[in-house]
């Protein structure tokens, strides 16, 4: 699976969820049963498998200390768990979110979820986890179990291509990409991150 076809399927899925397609702090948020249920019409269980490979190649592609930066200010504090679930929401945000974030971090203080949680604290952008709902699609489309999912998962990537091999993203490695700072120091955050700065002041 090539990054065209896996951001064909978030942003198809996006569109399908309609007005509710960018909050996932909403109750009844429905973008990610929409995303399940349309990998288990489009995709075989090896084809969902490859999803999963990708979506962890495109997650690495947003793990860089400005994009930490960034989650740091719009969540108040971001423990590495809680990178991971960020990096999950900016993908399901769509390919041009992500695209734009990845080159530009400040650029979200322009989406409408971070602006919400900026002025009024609603709404929420992470989301925990992309793996997870990934795992639910092939179980439904196999009718086996989590733990089915997760060993087809490592015999995937053990025999077949690798994410680097796939599309040719490096995956994460112990340190972000990028240079880092103190994200509790607000002249810095002013410096880099003006305009999230700016709405989470």
């Amino acid at each position: 699976m090539d990054h065209d076809t896996f951001w064909q399927l978030v942003d198809d899925a996006r569109t399908r969820a309609g007005q509710g397609a960018d909050d996932r702090g909403a109750q009844d948020d429905p973008l990610p049963g929409t995303l399940t249920t349309l990998l288990v019409e489009r995709l075989t269980p090896d084809e969902i498998l490859a999803f999963a490979t990708v979506a962890d190649a495109v997650s690495s592609a947003a793990y860089a200390w400005p994009v930490w930066g960034a989650a740091y200010l719009i969540e108040g504090g971001c423990s590495d768990d809680g990178f991971m679930d960020f990096r999950d929401g900016l993908v399901l945000a769509g390919r041009e979110v992500f695209t734009r974030t990845v080159a530009d971090p400040d650029s979200l203080a322009e989406h409408p979820v971070v602006l919400g949680m900026g002025a009024e604290g609603s709404g929420w952008f992470g989301y925990e986890s992309l793996d997870s709902l990934v795992g639910e699609a092939w179980i439904q489309a196999t009718g086996r179990d989590d733990e089915a999912y997760y060993e087809a998962r490592e015999a995937a990537s053990s025999s077949g291509e690798s994410a680097d091999d796939a599309d040719g993203e490096e995956s994460s490695s112990s340190d972000p990409s990028g240079e880092s700072w103190d994200f509790d120091d607000e002249d810095e955050n002013r410096r880099r991150l003006p305009r999230l700065a700016a709405l989470f002041d």
